[in-house]
């Protein structure tokens, strides 16, 4: 038998770490268990676990998945040939460097030869070990082809997806998201998924965590309400295919490595399921933020979306922040970011239109990365051209931009891929050589000036 429960329609349930359910035929679900003798219609049980079967119940992840056949029948993982080997989960001197200079790239070129979401991910920057269970990496992605009779597994970590140019349909076993440039995919680790390119050529940024899950920030002050409402995250519902698909290839990346399994059916046909570990979507237009309204700008922190935490509270292994449209407020103050050394490491995107700090040069589809503790902020452009308009500047709105970060506790390493892409921008720091100093003492007090070993300093 072939059947296909398809359509173009997308429907999702709402609520991130809510315990869903959802059934493609009313009564696939078992009702009061999880693993009966014989499941309705004759599916059989499956679950996947995000977390170890102890973790305690408040952060346990997990699913059941009810299917035609189970992922387990496939035939041996062989190592992929070709692989792509500028995908890194392993970071060290082998394959990375350490470079506390800023740094930027412009947008990718999209390839010209036939190339996929798996073959078009390259590895930007990272830090820590897939093995260890702990860690990050942060890729980008340029393709021009739907994946064709494939999917694709990551049993390294989560991926989260922010797609610059192009649509995607992520076809996942609870269901199909449909995302757009200004959203962003969550796939936890395990998940077996799918990606088509309706619109043709796409790009785009992924961040790939170890050892834990995003999750949303505490509020503190804040209250209940705004930044990332847990309503406004997207779970699919859930959509099978039973499909007869020979020669069809499971590709998993297991410690950065690419296997590849063949089987003979859809891993799509999970008819339903239940549980909490779950691949979602986020709209960021639904993001409400919060800024200052008197004086001083706020810390970045402010605009994070999700964050992987660590062990220490407080300190995350990757955030996801986002600077999206807002109004500006605060009076006598210097609007855009300060500048900063941060002990974290902060990687940042441009989905959409200009970022309020760099007057040039970073451009939709680009990149910078600014090491721990290496000077940032403001070009001499943008920073010129704030201060020459004074204090009288009333209420302003940013419009037509969208920028994001990913900021690590971790110390990235930069693979050699990216220290030596074409796209690299070798001239970056140019655009702070044009800082001058504005510094001037008022003529009246000069006289409480004396010279300290012919500098003048204040009495």
């Amino acid at each position: 038998m072939e059947k296909s429960v398809a359509g173009d329609d997308f429907n999702y349930q709402s609520g991130l770490g809510n315990h869903l359910s959802s059934e493609a035929i009313a009564g696939a679900l078992p009702v009061g268990q999880n693993s009966p003798l014989i499941c309705p219609f004759g599916l059989y049980a499956e679950q996947i676990s995000g977390t170890s079967f102890t973790t305690p119940r408040s952060l346990n992840l997990f699913s059941w998945l009810y299917r035609i056949k189970p992922s387990v029948t496939h035939e041996p993982f062989k190592l992929r040939v070709p692989s792509n080997r500028k995908i890194l989960s392993e970071f060290n001197n082998s394959n990375s460097s350490t470079n506390p200079t800023q740094l930027r790239w412009k947008p990718t070129d999209i390839p010209d030869s036939p190339t996929d979401f798996i073959d078009g991910l390259s590895t930007v920057c990272g830090s820590g070990s897939s093995f260890m269970r702990h860690g990050y990496a942060i890729h980008m992605y340029t393709a021009n082809k739907s994946m064709d009779n494939c999917a694709f597994c990551n049993a390294d970590g989560d991926f989260l997806i922010v797609p610059q140019q192009g649509r995607l349909i992520i076809t996942t076993e609870c269901g199909r998201l449909k995302v757009s440039p200004g959203d962003i995919a969550i796939i936890p680790q395990g998940f077996r998924f799918h990606v088509n390119l309706p619109d043709g050529p796409s790009r785009g940024y992924v961040a790939e965590i170890f050892g834990t899950h995003f999750q949303l920030p505490d509020l503190g002050p804040i209250g209940a309400n705004g930044l990332a409402s847990p309503r406004d995250f997207l779970v699919p519902t859930a959509w099978f295919e039973d499909k007869s698909y020979p020669g069809y290839t499971i590709v998993q990346k297991f410690g950065g490595e690419l296997f590849t399994a063949v089987q003979d059916f859809s891993p799509f046909n999970v008819v339903a399921w239940h549980g909490n570990y779950v691949p979602y979507k986020y709209d960021l237009s639904k993001f409400c933020p919060y800024n200052t309204v008197l004086y001083d700008h706020s810390d970045p922190s402010i605009n994070t979306v999700l964050t992987a935490p660590t062990d220490k509270p407080g300190v995350a292994l990757l955030d996801f922040v986002i600077f999206p449209p807002r109004w500006l407020v605060a009076e006598h103050t210097f609007r855009p970011p300060y500048y900063h050394r941060n002990c974290m490491s902060e990687f940042m995107g441009l989905i959409h239109g200009n970022y309020e700090a760099k007057a040039d040069g970073f451009l939709p589809g680009g990149a910078s990365l600014h090491n721990c503790m290496t000077p940032h902020g403001p070009d001499t452009k943008s920073y010129e051209a704030t201060i020459s308009r004074g204090n009288n500047v009333g209420p302003h709105k940013i419009t037509d931009t969208l920028a994001f970060m990913f900021e690590s506790s971790l110390i990235p390493r930069i693979s050699r891929s990216a220290l030596e892409s074409p796209f690299l921008d070798h001239d970056y720091y140019q655009c702070w050589i044009g800082l001058r100093s504005h510094f001037t003492v008022p003529e009246k007090s000069l006289g409480s000036l004396t010279l300290n070993n012919g500098i003048r300093t204040k009495e």
